[in-house]
């Protein structure tokens, strides 16, 4: 049977010719790429719609991005009822918790680079007139993020939601509990058996960690940020309510396509950052964020440091009482009300900007306006807040003068002074808090763990909930140029810059040295001259990579240094104005 010859070309003067996708399926030197999509099932009505990606990470490599698998399809349900036509793909995710204290933890900060780079070339490879993103475990939120904000596409974020906490002696517990509950039977504080049940008791749901660790901390961001379909991160991963979410998302991405906008450098400004970092402070949110802010910024061509990150954590407020430095999870945020109730409190009181742009076209303040006063449970008001600054505290001095952050939420003590254990990597540590070869009053050190010399900046809460878990959580300081998660609590200080492979001070630090940690003055120093630091300087020398090959290679010749966010390129990347029609993807 012949083709039929009835067929007319795409009008290059209608509203559609101002898409993107244009260059992939208008005139007649285009006749092989609609081929293509004709093999994908695609007619002409579907061919001549804004064509958008969905993008997410289902798969079964963790728990955390399982609830992707229906949350896509509703999504795409949204696109096809606003009038586009959804393309799906799918990019990466290393999980932190199969990865923690082995060499496969090296790949989970690399895989936010990998997430984002591959966005980027889906993206454009299609030129896909819209996104939306779907994130669920840690480093994928900011990866796909940052991917939104490189291709500066209209864009709708979507967090997968965390999982239900579970239930253990009559309390709620998380993952979290598991870590350290290894630590107290080593400690002979809890039996085996007991482990065993909490193991099968402790995660009863796909979906996120259920505290406030780096998952739930960067869902919040996203809030803030104004990139997400609002007030919807805190709704559990499980619960039916995401269909509405996911279908909302398809329409805002379409109504953007439409409009076009905002997009996402019209989103994330100066301003969405500092709101970032604010409900970082608020909650006792993760360590993590103070690379991820970092990195989104530099997707929009903004230079936003650890020391930006600090000044707002120090005049924000600390009012979620949330794990792990707290009581409640995720489920008891969206109980009463979401995340909305903490942004309403902190821009009624001065400390968010409520004039910031949305994925909606409206302000923050508009969105978050009619949310609910805090509880004062879950969720503190100003006056009565737990801290009157954030929960993390960016320290500096000679041991780390581009700064290193403690996780202050639910320390008893804000100050430590002891003396210097020095593991050359984090098997080191963990070989020798299994054997309990430490001591209170120690500071020990995990160099040689940052981006570069890691690489990887592998993230620790193996390490910090053994100790924890064997009662020294606080008795011990430990310092790294490593990550810690966002479920790490302790007297704990990571992200030191710089790193110690690069020649930091850290490198320079011997056993027996004094240190000296100071939360409330956001000092760290070690109790060296300079003459001495200089001397140790003149007889130290790199240590050698074990990776001469394959991907953290790359990692480790591209990366940049932790106060930075860990980058791997200048940022504000500019895609050129194509031929068929504007970059922006606007209609008439």
């Amino acid at each position: 049977m012949s083709a039929p010859t009835d067929r007319k070309q795409p009008d290059p003067t209608s509203r559609t010719a101002e898409l993107r996708s244009r260059i992939t399926t208008d005139g007649i030197d285009r006749t092989p790429h609609r081929a293509f999509m004709r093999a994908m099932g695609l007619d002409d009505a579907a061919i001549a719609k804004p064509m958008i990606g969905v993008v997410s990470q289902k798969g079964e490599v963790t728990p955390c991005n399982m609830t992707h698998y229906d949350q896509v399809d509703y999504a795409k349900e949204g696109v096809t009822m606003a009038g586009g036509t959804p393309r799906e793909f799918t990019t990466i995710s290393v999980s932190d918790g199969v990865g923690m204290n082995h060499e496969g933890m090296k790949f989970s900060l690399v895989s936010r680079e990998i997430i984002a780079d591959s966005i980027e070339a889906v993206v454009h490879g299609h030129a896909y007139d819209g996104l939306v993103g779907y994130g669920g475990c840690d480093k994928t939120l900011p990866g796909v993020i940052m991917g939104m904000v490189r291709c500066n596409v209209p864009s709708v974020f979507v967090y997968g939601g965390s999982a239900l906490p579970g239930r253990f002696k009559g309390e709620d517990v998380s993952v979290l509990n598991t870590y350290e509950a290894v630590g107290a039977v080593q400690a002979g504080t809890m039996t085996e058996d007991e482990l065993t049940q909490l193991e099968d008791a402790c995660k009863p749901t796909i979906g996120a960690c259920a505290g406030q660790f780096t998952a739930n901390t960067m869902a919040m961001v996203s809030e803030a940020l104004g990139i997400t379909v609002p007030n919807s991160a805190m709704i559990p991963g499980v619960y039916s309510k995401r269909r509405g979410v996911g279908q909302r998302a398809g329409q805002l991405v379409m109504e953007m396509v439409e409009r076009g906008g905002p997009l996402p450098r019209d989103i994330v400004t100066r301003k969405a950052l500092e709101n970032a970092c604010a409900i970082v402070a608020a909650t006792g949110g993760s360590t993590n964020t103070a690379l991820h802010i970092p990195a989104i910024a530099n997707e929009a061509g903004i230079r936003f440091t650890a020391d930006d990150v600090a000044e707002v954590l120090q005049r924000t407020p600390f009012i979620g009482n949330l794990r792990p430095g707290g009581k409640y999870h995720a489920k008891d945020v969206y109980e009463i009300g979401g995340a909305h109730v903490v942004i309403k409190e902190l821009i009624t009181h001065g400390f968010m900007h409520g004039d910031t742009m949305t994925v909606t076209g409206r302000t923050l303040w508009e969105e978050v306006e009619h949310a609910p006063a805090p509880d004062g449970e879950v969720i503190r008001t100003v006056p009565d807040a737990i801290m009157a600054s954030g929960g993390v505290v960016v320290l500096k001095g000679n041991l780390c003068p581009d700064g290193a952050l403690l996780k202050v939420a639910g320390l008893a003590s804000l100050t430590f002074t002891g003396t210097a254990r020095v593991f050359e990597s984090e098997d080191d540590a963990v070989e020798a808090v299994h054997s309990r070869d430490y001591s209170e009053g120690q500071v020990l050190i995990v160099r040689n763990e940052g981006p570069v010399g890691g690489p990887g900046m592998r993230e620790m809460l193996g390490l910090t909930a053994l100790i924890y878990g064997q009662g020294m959580g606080e008795k011990v300081a430990l310092l790294t140029d490593g990550r810690f998660s966002g479920a790490t609590r302790g007297m704990c200080i990571g992200h030191a810059a710089p790193e110690a492979a690069t020649g930091g001070p850290l490198g320079l630090v011997r056993n027996g040295d004094q240190i000296t940690i100071d939360g409330k003055a956001a000092t760290i120093s070690v109790d060296l001259s300079d003459e001495e630091m200089a001397a140790r300087r003149e007889t130290w020398t790199p240590p050698v990579s074990r990776h001469r090959a394959g991907l953290l290679h790359k990692y480790a010749a591209t990366v940049g240094q932790a106060h930075e966010g860990a980058v791997t390129h200048p940022g504000n990347a500019q895609w050129p104005e194509q031929p068929r029609g504007k970059i922006k993807g606007a209609r008439a």
